[in-house]
C-alpha cells in the first residue's frame, strides 16, 4: 500500500516551492503556524482535513493534487479529450446509423 502521507507532504513542499512561497508565507495563507507547515513537510505532523483544504487554497490548487500530483489537471485534460474527440465521433456515428 502506498504511503499517502509521504506523497502528501512531498507534494505540499513541491507546490509551495513551485508557487515561490516560503513556509511562512504558506502558513499565513493557510491560517496556521510556520512550525505546522515545517512539521507537515518534515513528516512529523499530519494535518486535519480542514487544514488540507486551507493549504490547497493557499497554494491555489485542488486538494486532490496534494495526494496525487496534477490530479485535477489530469481530470480536466481527460474531460477535454472526451468532450472534444469523442463527441465528434459519437455525432458522426449517430449520423451514419440514423
Amino acid at each position: 500500500m502506498e504511503d499517502f502521507f509521504e506523497i502528501f507532504r512531498m507534494n505540499v513542499k513541491f507546490y509551495r516551492e513551485k508557487a515561490g512561497l516560503s513556509q511562512s508565507q504558506l502558513a499565513i495563507g493557510a491560517d496556521c503556524t510556520n512550525g505546522m507547515i515545517g512539521q507537515i513537510e518534515a513528516g512529523i505532523s499530519k494535518p486535519s482535513f480542514d487544514r488540507v483544504i486551507a493549504i490547497a487554497k493557499a497554494l491555489h490548487i485542488h486538494p486532490a493534487d496534494l495526494f496525487l500530483r496534477n490530479a485535477s489537471v489530469t481530470v480536466t485534460h481527460t474531460k477535454s479529450i472526451l468532450k472534444n474527440e469523442l463527441l465528434s465521433q459519437i455525432e458522426e456515428f449517430i449520423d451514419k446509423q440514423f
